[in-house]
């Protein structure tokens, strides 16, 4: 699935506060929830803590890519969230998080989660593609800009 099937306006947040690993998970599980009510923030906040666990989804470069699957999930759903202010996500490079691209799929979607895992990481290992979202300033431009970049 294409990075851009994912999102829609709603699903790109730009300016979220973050400060912290776990609150940027909580509000994140928070927005999902209001967006699909057939979806708990507290079990999607549980999956994306508990994958967080296993070793942290910092991919490097300012960007992570927190995701999970659930059984309450009936297809893919894709969040791109941008920073008021880094945090730190234990990044395999230490540097701080802005960036982030929140993926929750169905339990069985095994194959379709690592590819879109994949295609998600290829786009956002792209120096001029982050860079091109860090200088969004509003969460209407940040969706038009992916769009773009993703298509």
């Amino acid at each position: 699935m294409l990075l851009h099937e994912l999102l829609t306006p709603s699903s790109t947040l730009c300016g979220l506060e973050g400060g912290s690993k776990k609150r940027v998970l909580e509000n994140a599980a928070e927005v999902i929830s209001e967006q699909h009510p057939d979806m708990s923030s507290s079990c999607i906040f549980n999956g994306l803590h508990a994958r967080e666990k296993l070793g942290s989804t910092g991919i490097g470069d300012g960007i992570a890519i927190p995701h999970c699957r659930l059984a309450d999930c009936s297809e893919a759903h894709g969040y791109l969230v941008k920073l008021c202010t880094p945090i730190d996500f234990d990044s395999i490079d230490s540097k701080p998080v802005d960036l982030l691209f929140v993926l929750i799929v169905p339990e069985d979607s095994t194959s379709e989660h690592l590819q879109t895992l994949a295609s998600i990481a290829e786009l956002f290992s792209q120096e001029q593609v982050r860079e091109t979202l860090r200088q969004t300033t509003d969460s209407n431009t940040l969706y038009e800009t992916v769009c773009k970049l993703s298509a």
